[in-house]
């Protein structure tokens, strides 16, 4: 009977070990050429989601932010490159902290163009975060022949570096960490945060991209499409 019991307690505390592990990636399609892939890092003892999202264009794999998982950054780019038949070329960090930044160094090892604001570049090699080979001074469009991406500044918010990035022609803006999902129940890491600007930032942000078709937030669920429910925050 005590063997018993100490098998059944063996098969629980397994399941509870499983239950507490991540899962290595996913990857769900959102419009058109654009998918949203999510990995996972342990926060007081949970799984909890990073997004970041790519675009297939005519000239290859354009990558927003890094998987937070640097495990799964290799088998994320052999998935989608598998998948689309065609090879990631660039990736755009949206600040310094290492679930946008963190895989950086392999992809750069993968001949990828690493790009950041350059306060993000400086940022990384202060914090001896993964540092992006390229990086600009203003506001700057991408042109990837059927697809533009434009980086835009709005202002300090949950860094000082925030960056978003916007796709005018199909209104999607990937807000980053500066916008928090409706899911959320918190604030998030402070850590390097303006508390003090983060409203004036995101009313400058409403104010450039006021009608977008899908927000994309750096953590939990992005299924929404307007600012008035993109957060549970009276930023």
């Amino acid at each position: 009977m005590k063997r018993t019991a100490f098998v059944i307690a063996l098969i629980f505390e397994a399941l509870w070990v499983s239950a507490q592990k991540a899962p290595g990636f996913t990857i769900s399609h959102l419009t058109g050429d654009f998918y949203i892939y999510t990995t996972w890092q342990p926060i007081d003892g949970k799984p909890f989601p990073a997004n970041g999202m790519y675009v297939v264009t005519a000239q290859g794999i354009v990558i927003i932010d890094s998987p937070w998982d640097t495990a799964q950054a290799v088998p994320f780019l052999d998935s989608i490159e598998r998948r689309h038949h065609t090879r990631a070329i660039a990736a755009f960090a949206t600040h310094f902290h290492s679930d946008r930044t963190g895989a950086y160094a392999i992809f750069q090892k993968r001949g990828i163009r690493t790009w950041s604001g350059c306060q993000t570049k400086t940022l990384c090699i202060e914090r001896k975060e993964a540092v992006p080979q390229y990086c600009f001074t203003a506001d700057t469009t991408f042109d990837f022949g059927d697809h533009m991406l434009q980086t835009f500044y709005p202002g300090e918010g949950h860094t000082k570096d925030n960056i978003v990035i916007w796709f005018d022609k199909e209104k999607i803006l990937y807000g980053g960490c500066l916008v928090k999902s409706a899911e959320a129940t918190g604030i998030g890491n402070v850590a390097d945060a303006n508390l003090n600007e983060w409203r004036n930032t995101i009313s400058k942000l409403k104010k450039r991209f006021s009608s977008p078709t899908f927000i994309i937030p750096g953590h939990q669920d992005y299924e929404f499409s307007s600012f008035g429910s993109y957060t549970p925050f009276d930023y």
